[in-house]
């Protein structure tokens, strides 16, 4: 692909992951206004899950537009590595919202409340566009992964899916407890709501320092891709006296892979690169978006 294509889907990528930026804006804000009228421990969760996914989306629109204004392979691996961290932020401050959202829905569970209609007044259109808005994105970013597969866009989309069915939920739970809103036990859908919505920020979080700590540490390949180079290596036994290990660290969409030989020293150099050669391009057709080094090791 030529460097005005890339830079052109670069462009797309930061234009969609702004415009998903702006919308998470226009229904945080009066969201945030009908919890503070209305009291819902169900709104107050989406307001929290909202936030923290406005934190993963800010922190991907920079990334995008730091690898947009590029480098020149300035602090390569450094670069995944922020990637990796603004993942780990976001993990951190689903935690602390976490904490703060259990606190708050088991008071209301001990001391219910009547439904306030303000919620619902504000909250049911909110929620329709939300979710016909977050599977619009959610069916953008997923095409966009599959014709040009990056980290963020799988990422994003993911996170646009989880955010389709939340809403539908909060949609259900409101509509729910308009029509139930004479019966005792109804005052309690907001607060089982509320619990079930922190479940996703559970999950959400644990995924996010799950998929994060390998990478910061450098542990990127995963035993699938190790299999691949191992096979490689053992096909071509005969080629090499000694294998000193693998690194491998993520960057962005790349995985770099260096790979330690020894050699006989009584080798000729040009059946060493000859070897070398061969292997890079094999791993690097087998492991999509690698760059293979072989470096010559005698530890």
């Amino acid at each position: 692909m030529s460097a005005a294509g890339k830079e052109e889907i670069k462009e797309s990528r930061e234009k969609l992951v702004f415009h998903g930026l702006c919308i998470d804006f226009l229904i945080l804000v009066p969201e945030t206004v009908a919890v503070i009228l209305s009291g819902s421990a169900a709104l107050l969760s989406d307001v929290f899950k909202y936030a923290n996914e406005v934190l993963a989306t800010l922190f991907a629109l920079m990334i995008i537009r730091r690898m947009k204004a590029g480098g020149k392979f300035t602090y390569d691996y450094g670069m995944g590595k922020f990637e990796t961290l603004t993942r780990i932020i976001t993990g951190s401050v689903m935690g602390v919202s976490i904490i703060i959202l259990v606190l708050f829905t088991l008071h209301r569970l001990m001391h219910p409340e009547e439904f306030e209609m303000v919620a619902a007044y504000i909250g049911i259109p909110l929620m329709i566009i939300a979710s016909i808005a977050d599977y619009h994105h959610w069916q953008t970013y997923r095409r966009r992964s599959m014709e040009d597969p990056s980290p963020i866009m799988e990422s994003q989309w993911r996170l646009r899916r989880a955010k389709t069915f939340s809403n539908l939920l909060l949609l259900f739970a409101l509509i729910l407890s308009v029509i139930c809103i004479h019966y005792e036990w109804a005052h309690y859908i907001d607060p089982v709501v509320s619990f079930i919505i922190i479940g996703f920020l559970l999950f959400a979080g644990y995924r996010e320092f799950s998929s994060s700590l390998p990478d910061l540490f450098d542990k990127t390949l995963d035993e699938e891709l190790q299999l691949v180079i191992l096979r490689e290596l053992s096909g071509s036994f005969d080629k090499y006296d000694e294998f000193h290990g693998v690194r491998s660290r993520r960057s962005g969409s790349r995985i770099y892979i260096e790979i330690f030989l020894g050699f006989d020293p009584e080798q000729k150099m040009g059946d060493v690169q000859e070897f070398t050669a061969t292997l890079k391009r094999s791993l690097e057709n087998e492991i999509a978006g690698s760059v293979v080094s072989v470096v010559l090791s005698h530890e």
